[in-house]
């Protein structure tokens, strides 16, 4: 193409062909940026991605449970919520 527009040898009809092809891969590109800026496929993608996360953090790469990483997340958990109830009793 980058030939053709040296030797200016492109007709009328190439050029407006070229032309609806761009318009034709821009429209798909708009199409597309507008379904994933929708507030419903946000929410769905992140929430895969969370689902993928702690999948890939409480099991093994087997399917098994990792019953480690479990307790060792829920203590933590339970530390932080005995923490916010000792910090509202203080203010409290």
């Amino acid at each position: 193409m980058a030939k053709d527009s040296e030797q200016g040898t492109r007709s009328v009809s190439e050029i407006e062909s070229d032309i609806a092809a761009a318009r034709q891969r821009l429209a798909g590109t708009v199409d597309e940026l507008a379904f994933r800026a929708q507030p419903k496929e946000i929410a769905r993608r992140q929430k895969e991605a969370a689902r993928l996360k702690l999948d890939e953090a409480t099991r093994a790469p087997d399917g098994e449970l990792r019953t480690e990483r479990i307790s060792a997340i829920l203590g933590a958990v339970s530390a932080v919520l005995v923490g916010m109830g000792l910090l509202r009793r203080r203010r409290g």
